[in-house]
């Protein structure tokens, strides 16, 4: 099982990060990067968020950083961590935009992008940039499989019924072979939508038991990533974020994404050794 990080400081949801999130630089986030860097962490993560209606800040947080730009930065201050999307909105970008951003961040990271995606919740969103509501569903299938053929193809074709095209050349294009696509959700469609068009399922807002009964009823592939989150204090509360991660890993995950508690950027990279120390002992 591997860990991986909900970056502090870039998404600060209302409950889940921490007060000092709210004054800390950019220099406060390359140390905690490359300190996760250098403890082996499996992935950190960036979310797409444009504008956030103001009367669902409260819940879902008014900052979110743009992700090309965060993990871009992210990219020349760390070595060997992956870069993963968490989520990119499939409906506000042709895929071949996303080919050509994201395919450059591989190169510039030497091919550690992961490009986690979804469907899209916000409404007025989607309107603010002119994106089409209806299908949105549909729409994304045709955009994954429009991305599997275009991000490490400099003269990608396809044909579908939302997106179609050939003869234009994309470079640079991601510098891996295969891309790993990880598709968000919480419902049996995007388990669905994951298991045939990508290479994870990331669920958001489930219990563990409906995580578990959910991959009970799906055929999952050979090497298929299953991402669980947590929130987790393991300096505080040691046998707690050792019991969280026993459960998430028995009710079937392979990496599990941490928010992490803490008082400062010095004690958030205290508390990521802590981490690691708990999770070696599993």
């Amino acid at each position: 099982m591997r860990l991986g990080l909900s970056t502090p400081v870039v998404v600060q949801v209302p409950g889940i990060a921490s007060p000092w999130e709210a004054e800390a630089g950019i220099e406060d986030l390359a140390r905690i990067a490359s300190t996760a860097d250098d403890l082996g962490f499996d992935y950190l993560t960036c979310s797409e968020h444009v504008g956030v209606p103001s009367a669902d800040a409260a819940a879902r947080g008014a900052v979110y950083w743009d992700p090309l730009a965060t993990l871009g930065f992210l990219a020349a201050h760390t070595r060997r961590i992956r870069l993963a999307t968490s989520v990119l909105v499939l409906g506000y970008h042709h895929p071949l935009e996303i080919a050509k951003r994201y395919g450059t961040l591989d190169r510039v990271s030497a091919g550690r992008l992961v490009l986690g995606v979804g469907i899209g919740s916000l409404k007025e969103e989607f309107d603010l940039l002119g994106a089409p509501w209806p299908q949105r569903a549909v729409r994304a299938d045709d955009a994954l499989r429009a991305l599997r053929v275009s991000l490490s193809d400099a003269t990608p074709a396809y044909h579908g019924p939302f997106y179609d095209f050939e003869g234009m050349t994309v470079l640079p294009h991601a510098e891996q072979d295969r891309v790993p696509i990880w598709v968000g959700g919480r419902s049996a469609a995007s388990l669905r939508r994951a298991v045939e068009l990508a290479d994870g399922w990331m669920p958001f807002g489930l219990a563990s038991g409906s995580v578990r009964d959910l991959l009970a009823g799906a055929e999952l592939p050979a090497g298929f990533d299953v991402l669980l989150s947590v929130s987790v204090d393991p300096g505080s509360d040691p046998v707690a974020t050792r019991d969280r991660l026993t459960t998430l890993r028995d009710a079937g995950a392979t990496a599990i994404t941490c928010a992490v508690r803490a008082d400062s950027a010095d004690h958030y990279c205290e508390q990521l050794a802590r981490l690691r120390d708990i999770e070696e002992h599993l």
